[in-house]
């Protein structure tokens, strides 16, 4: 027996399964606030050099001072001497002004109508540092990958329930203090801190869930985050100051940290401790809510540690990466694996984080970015399940890549259709992520699974740092970034042709081996 069949034993998916759902729901709502967060405050605004002279221009019409004072077109550079002739309808330049030009010593002005105040405005993040804006982003993302690594062995060591009690708070203190940041470089750091405590919201949720629900619960769970995406673009909206927007977000945590005293801690976590006692009590607690007294008052310590035995067994064998390298079956699916994780996130981020690229409303094309997860994720567990995973993962990426790249040669005076291929490859990479995080879980043997898994979020993560990087490289040549992230899905779904068909299968105990006609598992 095992503790799923325990879980069963004190109520299966009861009352307190369903408290506990909608509970660890609700965090999930705000946190696609914080990873999408900065399309919104670090929004880039039209801008032009502020003008040395206007005060003693002020009879002027400011769009003629504005005409006479900056280059047409022109965000980094202004006039040294105002070039009035200009202002004549034949009017000819003088033979030596025409290229004398300076870069903006005295900073920027900019237009406030649809953005109050953003990064970008605060501390002047355009012309030679705009790069910085991509930085920010790249180091919150890395904080979600050190987070992932930090709070995974930290949950192990002092529970589940106290590392997530934990996230709550770091996420509203360290979002708070991002809001009141005085300087970039401190801007950061707190960004870098919030991300980090994400990594350990994500790791706990599923403890509590009977085997036959958790599919149910974690897709559940992706709706909800694709939920938050609707109310990040209704938040921004309502809330235009970069300060009070990221405050906004970071606030409801502290409720969360709060309630989260209730949760209760994973009783499978409490006996592999050694805290058995405790388990007992905890699990007695959630057959009693669940309507199941009378069971829970006859389980003992011996029965509960018959349930678990399996569990202990496996715990006492240790795996280390390097045995998703070992054998050349293995290895090839773990390379296949890391190539489909790393490409999806960066794809996937590379269109998510740019949204004022295709010049349509940004609070309308948030909405549309979130609303296509929801078909797309309904169109991939379909093809998963009746057609097959390696069919719908490399479908799923080359389709995806194949509309980023198309992107590339549409006009950009053609919005609508600019827009519609990017919602379309965004909702090709969302199926790819629902695809690829079961077909994960089928691939790798039971005895190096979670291995495997922590590998897989590692690389992801490292596309969702590296997507933001990939930008800079527009400054030289504008297409090249849209080409890598166009490139990248197209060859991993390539790759992915060579990776073992699981639909219909046992999930593999120790390998895989090459059949006559088809991969088996072993």
């Amino acid at each position: 027996m095992a503790f799923a069949d325990l879980l069963e034993h004190v109520g299966g998916m009861g009352r307190f399964q369903v408290a506990s759902v909608i509970l660890l729901a609700m965090p999930v709502l705000m946190m696609a606030s914080h990873n999408l967060l900065q399309n919104f405050t670090a929004a880039t605004s039209d801008h032009h050099c502020r003008l040395h002279w206007e005060a003693n221009a002020t009879s002027l019409d400011p769009q003629d001072l504005l005409r006479v004072s900056v280059p047409r077109g022109e965000r980094c550079r202004r006039f040294v001497k105002p070039q009035w002739w200009l202002l004549e309808a034949n009017g000819s330049a003088p033979n030596d002004s025409w290229l004398e030009t300076e870069p903006c010593h005295d900073g920027w002005t900019y237009d406030r109508s649809v953005f109050t105040s953003t990064i970008i405005t605060e501390w002047d993040l355009v012309c030679s540092s705009r790069g910085l804006k991509q930085l920010a982003q790249s180091l919150y993302m890395a904080g979600v990958l050190v987070g992932g690594i930090v709070f995974g062995g930290l949950s192990d060591r002092f529970g589940r329930r106290s590392l997530l009690t934990w996230c709550y708070l770091q996420m509203g203190v360290m979002g708070t203090c991002s809001s009141f940041a005085p300087t970039f470089t401190v801007y950061c750091l707190f960004r870098f801190l919030t991300g980090t405590a994400f990594s350990g919201i994500v790791l706990n949720t599923l403890e509590w869930m009977p085997t036959r629900t958790r599919a149910i619960v974690g897709t559940f769970m992706g709706y909800c985050y694709t939920t938050g995406q609707f109310l990040l673009a209704g938040i921004a909206y309502a809330v235009p100051d970069w300060r009070w927007l990221q405050l906004t977000v970071s606030l409801p945590f502290f409720g969360f940290f709060l309630y989260s005293w209730w949760l209760t801690e994973s009783a499978r976590w409490m006996v592999m401790v050694g805290k058995s006692q405790q388990a007992l009590k905890e699990l007695q607690k959630v057959a009693r809510i669940n309507g199941k007294k009378e069971e829970g008052d006859k389980l003992d310590i011996e029965a509960l540690k018959s349930y678990m035995q399996k569990e202990m067994t496996s715990s006492r064998s240790h795996h280390t990466v390097f045995d998703l390298v070992r054998t050349p079956v293995v290895r090839r699916i773990s390379c296949c694996l890391c190539f489909v994780w790393f490409s999806t996130s960066f794809a996937y981020y590379g269109l998510a984080m740019d949204l004022q690229n295709f010049d349509v409303n940004i609070y309308v094309i948030q909405l549309i970015f979130g609303a296509v997860d929801f078909p797309a994720k309904l169109v991939s567990v379909l093809t998963i399940t009746f057609v097959g995973r390696r069919f719908t993962q490399s479908l799923a990426l080359i389709l995806a890549g194949l509309a980023i790249l198309a992107n590339i040669l549409v006009p950009r005076e053609l919005r609508t259709l600019r827009t519609a291929m990017a919602v379309f490859g965004k909702g090709c990479l969302a199926a790819s992520f629902n695809c690829v995080f079961l077909y994960t879980g089928e691939l790798y043997p039971t005895v190096i699974r979670q291995t495997g898994m922590g590998l897989a979020n590692t690389m992801a993560r490292l596309g969702s740092i590296t997507a933001p990087l990939v930008k800079m490289v527009g400054e030289v040549f504008p297409v090249l970034p849209f080409i890598i992230y166009g490139a990248a899905p197209v060859v991993s779904g390539l790759v992915a042709i060579f990776l073992p068909e699981t639909r219909d299968m046992a999930l593999p105990e120790s390998g895989w081996r090459r059949g006559r006609d088809t991969w088996v598992g072993g």
